[in-house]
């Protein structure tokens, strides 16, 4: 089986963001993999372990991207594959648009992804590149099961479960309580480090893409005050309340 895994390397969440004429500050910043992407990662070496064939790791992302690429290598994936070109960097449209060409070119039996990247959100990326690929795409995965070319899943609906079924090939997207994501051994890091990457660049690809969307601005939340209790009748409370909203807030 060959598994195709679509990783991110994102700001570590416990970092602080510094931002620094607009944007943000990545000096002496930790970078990580994207937590829901470790779960697809999980998946797609337990699926390995059960079903044989490789796992091939595939990001978008500058030079430190290489990182991350190496720990999913000591986390046991076979293959590191890293576009790393400013050219092909972009919005969610552009960055599916480059994978989709980039996974044409190769087989596959299964795609698996994080649900979303914790630093933007979007959960756009993997069911795109399904959309791109003509291939079913089931989200927010809880459970997988595999039988031959048809694949059982069980996915997140909101705090219950939907039940899906579909056929191989297909995405999947990984939602927390797919499985528990391993830790890198010793023997596993320095195999990683002797595991050459496929580096990509523009000129490997025929991507014609231009991102859909752009970043006009960047900037921290305001700080937080205290509360205001309102006093007096309802009737005037609630006219204030709408006053402050409207004019203070502006939420209505």
């Amino acid at each position: 089986m060959n598994i195709l895994v679509l990783m991110k390397q994102t700001f570590d969440t416990e970092e602080k963001i510094v931002l620094d004429g607009g944007k943000i500050k990545e000096d002496g910043v930790q970078y990580i993999i994207n937590p829901y992407d470790e779960y697809a990662i999980e998946e797609a070496l337990v699926m390995r372990d059960n079903f044989g064939g490789e796992v091939t790791v595939i990001t978008v992302g500058p030079d430190r991207a290489e990182e991350a690429l190496r720990k999913a290598l000591a986390m046991g994936a076979d293959h590191g594959v890293h576009i790393n070109d400013p050219a092909l960097f972009g919005d969610e449209y552009k960055v599916a648009k480059t994978l989709a060409e980039y996974i044409k070119t190769k087989p596959y039996d299964i795609i698996l992804g994080g649900v979303q990247a914790v630093d933007d959100g979007s959960g756009q990326v993997a069911v795109r590149v399904a959309e791109l690929l003509g291939i079913p795409h089931v989200s927010t995965v809880v459970k997988i099961e595999i039988d031959g070319t048809k694949v059982t899943a069980h996915r997140d609906a909101e705090g219950d479960q939907e039940i899906v079924e579909t056929t191989l090939p297909a995405v999947f997207t990984a939602q927390q309580g797919l499985n528990e994501p391993r830790y890198p051994s010793l023997l596993g890091i320095r195999k990683a480090n002797k595991i050459p990457l496929n580096v990509v660049t523009a000129a490997d690809l025929n991507v014609s893409a231009n991102a859909k969307s752009e970043i006009v601005e960047t900037f921290l939340p305001k700080e937080k005050t205290g509360g205001r209790i309102l006093e007096g009748e309802t009737v005037d409370r609630v006219k204030e309340l709408i006053s402050a909203l409207r004019s203070n807030d502006k939420v209505i």
